[in-house]
């Protein structure tokens, strides 16, 4: 046992040959295996790099002073401060993105840290018997991380730790990915017909969705759900595919298909040609998962999907269920394989999918969904998707906003967003809010909406195209992780946006916006402004875009000013 681990019950932790040695620099307590170099790379931030035959790893330390979350971009996966002989975390090509942060008061970063590559097993916790916060990173052969204790905004921190990880990784990033969206999802489910389909994209078009996802249900009769029909991919629901794409595209929006690419059903064709090759059985769902080291699988898998934007004219794909190809102990490769690792044969498989579709439409879209967030990913895709949260305001934004924190350039979607037909407009406008600097998906029967509704959705869709660039490309500032987000600021060039979520004063401090915008999704209407000075003109609209106040405001006496719940503050000031 290495005799960094003797001092800490580690039950989950595997040992490294050849104990940790202190390495130094900038002051940071820090140790790693094998050959290991630290330097620095900026103030406060190292760069820590250690190769050996076997694993290696790198530990450090911080005190664990004013800490309020602990912050990782999985699903649930912020808020509480984990004990430092709690599970590791176990990232890969398919599940997960190896980063994280100890935040502390006034959401500055004590810690963050990521690796340079995707496969890494990590550790965080509280030491119970010092009161520090102990990180660790451990990998096969060589593994580089970077650990910034600068003291700077989380969100800071995690951008430019992204931003480390995204030279030359990244996939050009076609318009349309930055659009809202219409999924069948849950408003369809499995009951797919052109018609439907068409109908809902027309009236989609018409409130702001420019891009609809047709999801499960177009390559089967059968409406029972599961997956024993995955595999053949023939558009059993879809019948004269090209010329239903085309008349969607008449309507000026884009299509995208849906494919649960690892499975294959074992009601399909495809189940007696590629039956044999199966990584895994999941009998609940009916299906294997593929295995994808063999280039029979690839090949069959790339014609499959490749045909939705080669043959029938589709704008991309929506490929689910990558995370399904990651097994803690997957079989044996046998001799038709042509790589060992499973994650090199999906990142084979991908990359022949990009390519074949990107060949066909340089524009063509690819999505993918959380928790399949790997930056080893980001070549063969132009979004990412929060993870299913039907009717979860509060989970959506956590989710999204996760993502965007660990996203890079990548647009960051909403799952899709559903209410109960009876839903008010500001509940409606507070469910578009809560997504505010994500792509919104919204996945119901539009034919169903009152008009109160729709003029809701159309208010809030227009802000999301207005202000693309401040909502989706700014500077995102979000505070309070371990509250969830309740306050969520994104700066722009000119044009600062808040998420106000709770009733939590608003700084309108700073020279530099000509344009202030608050959402409010809380009940309280009292939105007070903090930190302002000289005079901004006032507009307040309600849920559904209607003017409710205009006039002018001196913003270093302001008091609270009333704002509907699911309505828009807007102030101007030359």
């Amino acid at each position: 046992m290495s005799e960094t681990m003797n001092d800490i019950w580690e039950p989950h932790a595997p040992t490294v040959a050849g104990g940790l040695r202190p390495l130094s620099a900038q002051g940071l307590d820090l140790k790693a295996s094998g050959a290991a170099t630290a330097r620095a790379v900026a103030d406060g931030v190292v760069e820590v790099s250690a190769e050996s035959p076997g694993d290696v790893r790198i530990e450090w330390r911080v005190p664990c002073v004013d800490a309020t979350a602990f912050w990782t971009p999985e699903p649930r996966g912020t808020g509480w401060l984990p004990a430092a002989w709690s599970a590791p975390r176990r990232t890969g090509l398919a599940a997960g993105a190896p980063i994280a942060a100890l935040v502390g008061t006034g959401d500055v970063a004590l810690c963050a840290f990521a690796a340079e590559r995707p496969d890494v097993l990590a550790g965080a916790g509280v030491v119970e018997e010092t009161g520090e916060f102990r990180f660790w990173a451990q990998a096969e052969g060589r593994l580089t991380v970077r650990i910034d204790t600068s003291g700077r905004h989380f969100a800071r921190c995690l951008a430019d730790l992204a931003a480390w990880w995204g030279s030359g990784r990244t996939a050009d990033i076609p318009e349309a990915a930055r659009r809202p969206a219409y999924s069948t999802w849950y408003s369809m489910h499995q009951d797919i017909t052109p018609e439907g389909v068409e109908t809902q994209a027309a009236l989609g078009k018409q409130l702001g969705l420019d891009v609809i996802i047709v999801d499960d249900g177009w390559m089967t009769a059968d409406r029972t759900r599961g997956y024993a029909h995955c595999g053949d991919w023939e558009p059993v629901s879809l019948p004269d595919t090209a010329a239903h794409v085309r008349r969607v595209h008449e309507l000026g929006v884009r299509y995208l298909l849906w494919y649960a690419l690892p499975f294959i059903g074992k009601d399909s064709a495809a189940y007696q040609k590629l039956g044999r090759y199966a990584l895994a059985d999941v009998a609940h769902l009916g299906a294997i998962v593929a295995d994808p080291r063999y280039p029979e699988v690839r090949d069959f898998l790339t014609e499959r999907l490749a045909r939705a934007v080669e043959e029938w004219g589709m704008d991309g794909l929506k490929v689910d269920f990558v995370d399904s190809f990651v097994r803690a102990e997957p079989p044996a490769a046998g001799p038709e394989a042509d790589c060992a690792g499973v994650d090199e044969g999906v990142e084979r498989l991908l990359a022949a999918i990009r390519g074949r579709i990107t060949a066909a439409d340089p524009e063509a879209m690819v999505e993918h969904r959380q928790p399949y967030v790997s930056p080893g990913l980001w070549p063969y895709v132009t979004m990412i998707r929060a993870v299913d949260c039907p009717l979860g305001p509060q989970e959506n934004r956590q989710r999204t906003v996760d993502l965007r924190l660990a996203a890079g350039p990548v647009p960051v979607h909403s799952d899709m967003l559903m209410w109960h037909p009876t839903e008010p407009p500001e509940q409606i406008a507070c469910h578009l809010i809560n997504v505010l600097f994500a792509v919104p998906q919204v996945s119901v029967d539009l034919a169903a909406l009152t008009p109160e509704q729709r003029e809701a959705i159309a208010f809030w869709l227009g802000v999301f195209h207005t202000h693309l660039d401040t909502l989706q490309l700014g500077e995102l500032r979000p505070a309070r992780p371990d509250l969830g987000y309740p306050l969520v600021t994104a700066l722009g060039e000119r044009t600062i946006a808040v998420a106000r979520y709770a009733a939590l004063p608003v700084d309108a401090s700073g020279t530099g916006w000509r344009t202030l915008m608050v959402a409010n999704a809380d009940a309280d209407p009292d939105v007070r402004l903090t930190g302002g000075s000289g005079t901004a003109a006032v507009t307040v609209q309600d849920a559904r875009g209607r003017i409710v106040r205009q006039g002018e405001v001196e913003l270093d006496r302001a008091q609270g000013i009333p704002v509907p719940r699911g309505g828009l503050l807007t102030l101007r000031r030359p």
